[in-house]
């Protein structure tokens, strides 16, 4: 099949579900050939009229994120928005493709002609967050989506991966797990903006609302003088109780950035993102050497017996990719 650009990227600005499918699975692509054209793809794209909405939720799994996105985009389409989601998913060790799909669990969000879900495996990169969650971000903007929420798997260093990518990073974690501050590292707690204890509903509302407040002792703690200090909320994600208020304080965080201060967080992150993908580049490229390979077979052996330590044996494979004429 001939992929044209600039055909998707016309497809995209007018909001064709395809174009928009079409144009993501380009970007999430590995080979070089796709690459070439989703870059061609993403020079084509023009920016939104006005700046989006870009929100990370994540969470240990089973803290309710699907539940708690699907209650959320609703409750946004319902004010008039249009609402992309990013659900990325840990890869299968043997297809690479998605696992959870995430799609299945928020069927009335999906249902919705102004939402779009898109299920997106991680394929192993660091953190969780697939290498083209950024660059599908682009195309949902394109598109028209004026607020994109990005749900991570919630393991590993994911977190701190979505942080890079998104305006305010939303942590959803549970009131019945023993300690409610068990298990919360102190660095994902420095990342987060907004907090919310999910599944404050029925029998456990009391015990949410107890655990809240614990939270909100221990983001004061971690909060530099000055700075803004996240706010512990309740909320549902089953009933849609207190969703409002998450979205509130979404808002109230995205207002104390201020129009200079989110732009310039904008432009930090898109340098980010360069070194990220010069990063990932370099390794691939090592990868591909014929040099590298044939140096990697030698040195293997020799390593495992114990006869080249391994900080020799790094610099000799990168002697190898130096001389490497098309490296």
């Amino acid at each position: 099949m001939i992929i044209d650009p600039a055909a998707l990227a016309e497809g995209v600005a007018a909001s064709s579900r395809a174009a928009v499918a079409r144009a993501i699975t380009l970007v999430e692509s590995s080979r070089p050939d796709h690459r070439a054209l989703a870059r061609e793809l993403l020079a084509g794209l023009e920016p939104p009229a006005r700046m989006s909405w870009r929100v990370g939720i994540s969470g240990v799994p089973g803290v309710g994120k699907s539940t708690l996105v699907e209650s959320l985009g609703m409750a946004l389409i319902r004010q008039g928005h249009r609402v992309g989601v990013l659900a990325v998913d840990p890869s299968s060790v043997r297809t690479g493709g998605s696992v959870l799909g995430d799609k299945t669990r928020m069927t009335e969000l999906a249902a919705n002609d102004a939402a779009y879900i898109r299920p997106s495996p991680t394929a192993g990169t660091l953190g969780g967050v697939a290498r083209a969650t950024a660059q599908a971000l682009t195309v949902l903007e394109a598109a028209g989506y004026d607020v994109i929420l990005i749900e991570t798997v919630g393991v590993g260093q994911s977190e701190i991966t979505v942080a890079g990518l998104v305006d305010t990073f939303l942590l959803l974690t549970l009131a019945r797990s023993g300690d409610q501050l068990q298990g919360i590292k102190k660095g994902v707690l420095e990342i987060a903006d907004v907090v919310a204890v999910n599944k404050a509903d029925g029998e456990y509302a009391r015990q949410a609302a107890s655990a809240a407040r614990d939270l909100a002792g221990a983001l004061r703690l971690v909060s530099g003088p000055g700075a803004w200090v996240p706010p512990a909320l309740t909320c549902s994600g089953l009933t849609g109780e207190g969703v409002d208020r998450v979205w509130e304080n979404i808002g109230r965080h995205r207002e104390s950035l201020g129009t200079v201060g989110l732009a310039s967080k904008r432009s930090s992150q898109q340098w980010a993102f360069v070194q990220r993908l010069v990063q990932e580049e370099v390794l691939d490229r090592l990868r591909r050497s014929p040099a590298v390979t044939a140096a990697t077979t030698e040195l293997r052996a020799q390593v495992l017996a114990g006869d080249v330590p391994a900080v020799t044996a790094a610099d000799r494979l990168l002697a190898a990719y130096d001389g490497t004429p098309d490296g």
